[in-house]
Order: C-alpha cells, then sequence, then structure tokens
C-alpha cells in the first residue's frame, strides 16, 4: 500500500468513524476531512472545490427548490383532496399516503415529496383519530423506494450516476432506474399496506405536538372571488370542519351575519371572517378558491426589489394599536403594512378585521416588505415574535409549478437538456414566476447535505486516483473468488445498504461505486449492475432514523424511537436483498457484452 493511499483511507476511515460516533455535525467532519486532504496532498488544491461545482450538487439544490414550490402551491392536496375524503381508517390511508409519496417521489427528490405530503397526513390523522406512527413511517420509506426510479428521485442515483460518467464516460439517463426502481417500490407498496400493523399506536409524537402547542388560533378574512364554483353554494359546502376552521361572519355588503348556518348560500364577493391555527388556514387556502382579502395589497417598500414578509407580533399596552382599529389608524396608507390576521385569548372574534379594536396582548399577523418591517414593528409599538413567520394567504397560480416541473422533466426524457440544466432552470423558473421567494427558495436548500456531498467527492475521487478502489476490489475479488456473480452482487448490496446507516447515503455511494465498477472489472463482468446495486443498497436504509434525512424528518412527527424502524424495516430489507438482486441482473445483465 502507498503513502498516497494509506492517507486517503485514513482520512476517509476517520471521517467515517466520526459520521458513525454522531458527536459532530455531518458538514463540519467532511469540511475538516477535505482540508485534511488538501494538507496532505492527497486531493490536489486545483480539485479542492471541485465536488461543489458538479452536476450532483446543481441538481440535488435545485431539485429541493422545485420540490418546495410545488409543496407551497398545494395542488398535490387539491389533487388528492377528492380521495382523503374517503380515507377513514388506517387500512385505507397507509396504502394512499405512502402511495402518493412513491409517486411523487418519482418526479422530484424524494425528501421534498415526503415534505410535501408530511403535514396532510398529520392532518387526516388528526381528523380521523389514526395513529401519526402507523402514516409517516410507511410514507418515509415508500418515499425512499419510489426515488429509486427516476434519476432525481435520490441522491444515490444522481451521484452514481456522476460515477459512472468519471469511470465510464458516460452517465445513467433519467429513466435507466426505472426497471428496477418500479418493481421494488410496488413491492413496498404491498408489503407496508399490511405490515403497518407492526408498529405501535400508542406513541406520543415529538416536535410534530410541540408546535401544535404553540400554535394560536387566528382570525382573518376570506373573500370569494367573482369566479366562485357554483358547486360550493353554501358554507357547509366548504368543509371547513374538516380542517378545524370555523366561520365566525359572514360580510355581504354592508350586512354582517355573526355565526352563520352551515346552509348559509355563498355569492361572489361575499367575506367571510374565519377562526382556525396557522396550519388550518393555510390548508382552507390551498384547497378551496377563497382567497385573502389583503391579498394583492400594496404595502410599503424601501426598494421595488424586496420581497414580501409576514410575521407573527403582539401588541404591547404602549402600542399605537392599543385601543385603536386598523380602519382607524389607515394601518395600510400610513405604515404601509397589511393586518392579515388577529388572535386574541378567550375570545371570538366575529368582526371585520379593519373595524376590531385591537388590545394589548393580541397577536397579529402583518405583512410588508422586509426592508420595511424592522421600522413598521417598531413605529407600532408591537413585539415580533422570534422566527416565527406566519402564511395566512393561499398559494396564487397553483398548478404553474407543476407545469414548469413537467416541462423540465420532458426536455430531460426528450434528451434536450442535460439533467442539471433542466433542473437548474426549472428551479430559477419557480423564483422568476413568482411560485416562491428567493428567501424561500434560500430556506429550502439542505445546506448540510449539500455540503457534505461538495467535501466527500473530491476526497472519494482522491482514494480512486490513488489506486485505492482497486486495492480494495482486489481484496474483495480475492474473498468472493469462486462464488456466483449473482452473489457477488448481492453482497455489494448488503455492504451499501449496512453502510448507509453510518456513512449517510451520499457518501456510502461515493466511497463504494467507484469500488463497485473496479470490483466488476477484476471479475470481468459489466459494471452497471454493480452501480446499480450500490445505489439501490445505500438509498433503501430501512433500520435507523439517521441513514437518510427521510427517516429522519418522520421521526419525532411520528413519535418513533430507533428500535421501531428495523421493527418494519428488517422485512423490508430483506425482500429488497433476495428480489432486487436479481432482478437487477435481469435488467442490467451481468456478462459483458
Amino acid at each position: 500500500m502507498t503513502l498516497p493511499q494509506t492517507l486517503s483511507f485514513c482520512i476517509v476511515g476517520g471521517a467515517v468513524a466520526l459520521f458513525a460516533w454522531g458527536r459532530f455535525r455531518y458538514d463540519v467532519v467532511a469540511l475538516t476531512a477535505l482540508c485534511l486532504g488538501v494538507a496532505t496532498g492527497v486531493v490536489p488544491a486545483k480539485h479542492a472545490f471541485s465536488g461543489f461545482t458538479s452536476d450532483v450538487v446543481v441538481i440535488i439544490a435545485s431539485a429541493l427548490v422545485i420540490s418546495a414550490a410545488i409543496g407551497r402551491s398545494g395542488v398535490v392536496e387539491q389533487i388528492l383532496q377528492p380521495l382523503l375524503a374517503r380515507l377513514t381508517t388506517a387500512r385505507a390511508q397507509v396504502p394512499a399516503l405512502a402511495g402518493a409519496t412513491a409517486l411523487l417521489s418519482m418526479a422530484t427528490k424524494n425528501v421534498g415529496a415526503l415534505a410535501i405530503l408530511m403535514p396532510v397526513a398529520v392532518r387526516l390523522a388528526r381528523t380521523t383519530n389514526t395513529a401519526r406512527s402507523s402514516l409517516l413511517m410507511p410514507m418515509s420509506f415508500l418515499s425512499l423506494l419510489g426515488g429509486l426510479v427516476t434519476l432525481v428521485g435520490t441522491s444515490t442515483n444522481i451521484i452514481v450516476s456522476q460515477v459512472r460518467e468519471d469511470v465510464l464516460g458516460k452517465p445513467f439517463q433519467m429513466f435507466d432506474f426505472a426497471p428496477v426502481g418500479l418493481a421494488l417500490t410496488a413491492l413496498g407498496f404491498i408489503y407496508v399496506s399490511f405490515a403497518w400493523r407492526l408498529l405501535p399506536t400508542n406513541r406520543q409524537s415529538g416536535g410534530g405536538d410541540m408546535t401544535e402547542s404553540l400554535s394560536v388560533p387566528y382570525a382573518t378574512e376570506a373573500k370569494l372571488p367573482e369566479s366562485w364554483p357554483s358547486e360550493l353554494a353554501t358554507i357547509a359546502d366548504l368543509k371547513l370542519e374538516d380542517d378545524a376552521v370555523t366561520v365566525s361572519a359572514l360580510a355581504r355588503g354592508s350586512n354582517r351575519n355573526q355565526s352563520p348556518r352551515p346552509s348559509r348560500d355563498l355569492k361572489p364577493g361575499d367575506i367571510l371572517v374565519l377562526e382556525g391555527s396557522q396550519e388550518s388556514l393555510s390548508a382552507v387556502f390551498t384547497r378551496t378558491p377563497l382567497v385573502h382579502v389583503r391579498a394583492g395589497k400594496e404595502v410599503e417598500k424601501n426598494e421595488a426589489r424586496e420581497e414580501m414578509r409576514s410575521i407573527e407580533a403582539v401588541v404591547q399596552s404602549g402600542s399605537v394599536l392599543a385601543g385603536r382599529s386598523a380602519a382607524r389608524l389607515n394601518l395600510q396608507q400610513e405604515f404601509g403594512v397589511n393586518l392579515l390576521a388577529v388572535s386574541r385569548s378567550g375570545a371570538r372574534i366575529t368582526e371585520r378585521l379593519r373595524d376590531i379594536r385591537l388590545r394589548p396582548g393580541d397577536v397579529i399577523v402583518l405583512q410588508a416588505g422586509e426592508n420595511a418591517l424592522p421600522g413598521v414593528l417598531r413605529a407600532l409599538g408591537v413585539l415580533p415574535l422570534v422566527e416565527r413567520a406566519v402564511q395566512v394567504g393561499g398559494a396564487t397560480r397553483r398548478f404553474l409549478p407543476i407545469s414548469i416541473l413537467a416541462i423540465a422533466m420532458l426536455l430531460v426524457a426528450f434528451k434536450i437538456v442535460p439533467v442539471a440544466i433542466a433542473f437548474f432552470g426549472a428551479a430559477v423558473a419557480m423564483v422568476a414566476t413568482g411560485a416562491m421567494s428567493m428567501r424561500q427558495a434560500y430556506g429550502s436548500l439542505e445546506g448540510q447535505v449539500l455540503v457534505l456531498i461538495g467535501a466527500l467527492t473530491p476526497l472519494s475521487e482522491a482514494i480512486q486516483s490513488t489506486g485505492g478502489t482497486a486495492l480494495i476490489a482486489g481484496g474483495l475479488a480475492m474473498v468472493m473468488h469462486g462464488l456466483p456473480a449473482l452473489i457477488t452482487l448481492g453482497i455489494l448490496m448488503v455492504t451499501a445498504m449496512a453502510c448507509a446507516p453510518f456513512l449517510h447515503n451520499a457518501p456510502t455511494v461515493l466511497v463504494l461505486g467507484p469500488v463497485g465498477v473496479a470490483l466488476a472489472s477484476r471479475l470481468h463482468l459489466s459494471p452497471d449492475p454493480f452501480l446499480m446495486a450500490v445505489a439501490a443498497g445505500a438509498g433503501c436504509d430501512f433500520l435507523t432514523p439517521v441513514g437518510h434525512q427521510c427517516n429522519t424528518l418522520v421521526m419525532g412527527p411520528g413519535g418513533y424511537r430507533f428500535g421501531d424502524y428495523a421493527r418494519l424495516g428488517l422485512p423490508l430489507a430483506i425482500l429488497v436483498i433476495i428480489i432486487g438482486a436479481p432482478l437487477i441482473a435481469l435488467v442490467w445483465p451481468l456478462a459483458t457484452r
């Protein structure tokens, strides 16, 4: 073993040990390892930042922005709404939500798909008294399997495609993963549709309940547009009770009806005073044609390019708002701010927002330009709640993000533009068309994941360039000498699956991808099935909450413990290995052409 090989193995091995220890952040460990690689000469200085400029990072970042924009549009929930009303038991909810998550994961990054559908599952669980733990882990597992179907569905596919291009000169195409991915997704769908009963149903959720406990009921106003659909003829037709929202008043012209009956008719131009939590109000605005009364109203901006922000604040005793209404203060014209919602502890609000006489202690939601907002808050004498931006407005042009994604997918499918360009263009279009703000786009990026991949890519390349991967492959070839090729493929798949919880799924592919290619070369076999086995194994961490962000995402809201993942995931992992390896060999023949 040469000195460069020894150094590269020590650096990567040390990083892996620290990942497994879990004492330090993944991104800090990866960046430190990159610095050591440059300092020791293992990574050439001119290649130190090549990982951050790679197509892998661009595609993953773009996919996250696209997923966030689709989630904000509410189009997925709108499409699922007719189905959700029929899902009254866990037996029906699990396959429906898990299947929807898998399908959405095929079109965009799996963690984004799960994030889009998780609020839908949480609300459905609450309204039907279903345990969240029965729904969320099956959704997470199907997001992992659904992500295996397309190039952009999961980071592992993107990275293994990059490995193939680096080693063999040609990447995998968008739907090369589909035959194997679709079969494994179907297998997982059938499994979780029955095996969800293995999960505990008596657990209290973590982070999700905390969020709900901090939520306060708001009163806000919604207007019926001129294009109001005739099928929504009465208040009952809105089905507001499904989202725990009530109508405290209906205003028509100069008349105001407090606590209108569900049978009360609706007409274009009517204004409803709605009460509910921020999450519930957002859901109503998303799934119905209702628009917020203040939607589109111009407010103060220091610069035209400023983005709009809404923030929750408390009226203090010395505030100019205390004892006065928004209409009396001429709030929009004098202060350049919109009043979007009001919450008053222990009281039901039946007045129009502009007429409410505000009191100290009232919680209000204000909207203004991001640069103007701090000055407005000081001038009004209100206390902003720390890092708690609130949305109560509905999504506009809700089908725009999904249309942009469809165009990007078609461009890739017909090989008109590369994947990185198509998805980067789609992400830019999301911001340029107003589907989301630049601030929201920045917030959707998972910096830890992007830094992890960008920092470890040069180290993975260093192991390969120093001959380390050939060395490992030679050792594995000796160990597996005489074994059937299919068994060798299965062992590599198991190795990738076992490494993912400790290395994280992306580094697993970065390390084992080149090893798989070198192993195939030693055994005089085609490298493609070995790369597919690494991608599938690393993308299917069903045993822990730490190997993939999807499993981590559901841990708190589902109230899961570490061992719960293996309870549902171990049989699924065994099925994936038993069926996946022969399936890969069938679709991607082991013999070289």
